[in-house]
């Protein structure tokens, strides 16, 4: 079932006003059936207290016949139940009702309850607990108060009386009056407040109805028709400005939206004739991420096949590297087999080597992320390098831009990037050239990139796109293949790229480019 936009507001309105109403008169009818009992109580207490004043006389001088006679007087007005008089020990003296003349009360009774709740009667206590609320025999609700008959000085020294002086109380009076009237009193209150709140319901259901029609139905459906306008393609009509509140505004921006509409229109008609250049470009696009995710698919299958082939290797590698060892060692070995062991000796360590590439391509070590200045790390792995025989005649230039702000990566790593990179750049020269190196911040400010860019040999195209293959090397028996495929790895483990351009007999270009830390 679909309600409108009318029926939920009204809906809704009426649930919350009749909550609101419903603890309203909850609470308000609580108020008064407190106060109402209350002024009731305090109605039947000095009702008690005139019946025990007006009959003190009487009882002083022993007219019990007189003093019946006005109890039962006082008993006749409107609303009043029973009155009677119980003497201490329980024994109904006198009441209205005669039936019950000489007869024993029930202690446990509710009628009785509120004084005999423990094992001696209350002596003294406030009108409200003297008080009790029970149904009487025909079931209807009544208020009971009992008032103690207490033994004054003139009582106990009357000619007529027996009762000792050391008797605290001589009786008790109780007076149950009905509670029909102060029910009916709440429940016509309560009617009244129902009442009340179904006409208030009436008179906003119509008050809303009128108000939403006018302003906020009817600019509704004059942004629908505008919207089907736009859906049918008519992008030359516009909604006319009634108000200056949110409906307005929102008129404001279906405008708004119209006219960016037509501009898009526009400028999509202009792209559908350059539509096959941008096509092309983002197919180029494309085949780049394509070639890197085949290569970084094949790096890490690549990776746990060497990682199982170099653990099964070095083992037996090890054995032979020291038994070798120490039969090399060994003062009885024939002299003339010493150079041979010599031979496997150091072939083994040999490829014990290897073996250790193979183990560092294969495994992620774990990152141990840090603040770097990226030109300080380019500093130190030149001071490891610069003094090998193979830099002495290569002219270095350094183009670090100032300001440079620092990358959150693993020192160690990037040292071994850079060391990786410098060592190949100067074997490509074959020891003279110029080796330029640059640091600077990338167009946009989120990444920074370090350039070595050497005058060697040059990479032919063709092996370009095998460069960061594991075990691809140009260097004859010089290599292993590995130290391009480690750096690559370390460098997408750090989330930037590593990128290469080449022209043979001209030079070779390595770019390593590293991502700033976000700001918090």
């Amino acid at each position: 079932m679909r309600f409108n936009l009318i029926s939920k507001l009204t809906l809704a309105t009426g649930v919350i006003l009749v909550v609101s109403m419903a603890c309203f008169t909850w609470l308000n009818i609580g108020n008064l059936k407190r106060l109402l009992l209350e002024e009731t109580v305090t109605s039947v207490d000095n009702l008690s207290e005139t019946i025990v004043r007006t009959t003190h006389y009487q009882m002083l001088d022993n007219d019990l016949p007189r003093a019946f006679q006005m109890i039962s007087e006082a008993g006749s007005q409107k609303g009043i139940v029973r009155i009677r008089m119980i003497s201490k020990d329980g024994r109904i003296v006198f009441s209205t009702k005669k039936g019950e003349i000489g007869t024993l009360v029930d202690k446990k009774a509710a009628a009785c309850n509120m004084c005999h709740t423990g094992s001696k009667p209350l002596l003294h206590t406030s009108s409200m607990h003297r008080s009790r609320i029970f149904t009487a025999e025909n079931g209807a609700e009544v208020l009971g108060m009992a008032k103690g008959i207490y033994n004054e000085p003139k009582c106990s020294a009357a000619a007529c009386h027996f009762h000792p002086s050391s008797a605290r109380i001589l009786g008790v009076l109780d007076v149950i009056v009905s509670l029909d009237a102060m029910n009916a009193q709440l429940t016509e209150y309560r009617n009244k407040i129902i009442l009340y709140t179904f006409i208030l319901l009436a008179l906003l259901a119509l008050c809303l109805t009128f108000f939403m029609v006018r302003v906020v139905i009817m600019p509704l459906r004059q942004l629908l028709a505008h919207t089907e306008k736009i859906a049918e393609g008519d992008l030359e009509s516009s909604v006319a400005v009634q108000s200056g509140d949110e409906l307005g505004d929102l008129a404001h921006s279906f405008n708004a939206m119209t006219v960016t509409l037509r501009q898009a229109r526009g400028e999509l008609e202009e792209w559908g004739h350059t539509l096959e250049v941008k096509v092309e470009e983002r197919t180029r696009e494309l085949k780049q991420m394509q070639a890197q995710l085949i290569r970084s698919e094949k790096l890490a299958s690549q990776g746990e096949l060497v990682a199982g082939i170099a653990h099964e290797i070095n083992n037996p590698l090890t054995g032979i590297l020291v038994y070798a060892s120490l039969i090399s060692s060994d003062p009885k070995l024939d002299p003339e087999l010493k150079p041979d062991l010599e031979t496997i000796v150091r072939e083994t360590q040999r490829c014990a080597s290897i073996v250790k590439g193979l183990l560092d391509f294969s495994r992620e070590t774990p990152l141990q992320k840090k603040p770097l200045a990226l030109e300080g790390v380019m500093e130190e792995a030149l001071n490891l390098v610069v003094h090998q025989t193979l830099f002495h005649d290569i002219v270095i230039t350094k183009r670090y831009a100032a300001g440079l702000p620092q990358v959150m990566a693993d020192h160690n790593q990037i040292e071994q990037v850079f060391i990786n990179l410098l060592l190949n750049a100067g074997q490509a020269m074959t020891g003279n050239g110029e080796l330029v190196i640059t640091i600077d911040l990338l167009p946009g400010g989120a990444s920074l990139f370090a350039s070595i860019r050497d005058t060697g040999c040059g990479i032919p195209e063709e092996h370009l796109v095998k460069i960061f293959d594991p075990f691809f090397t140009t260097k004859d028996q010089k290599g292993t293949g590995l130290g391009l495929s480690v750096s690559f790895g370390i460098i997408a483990h750090h989330g930037g790229k590593i990128g290469v351009e080449s022209s043979v007999g001209h030079g070779t270009t390595f770019t390593v480019i590293l991502p700033l830390p976000e700001e918090e």
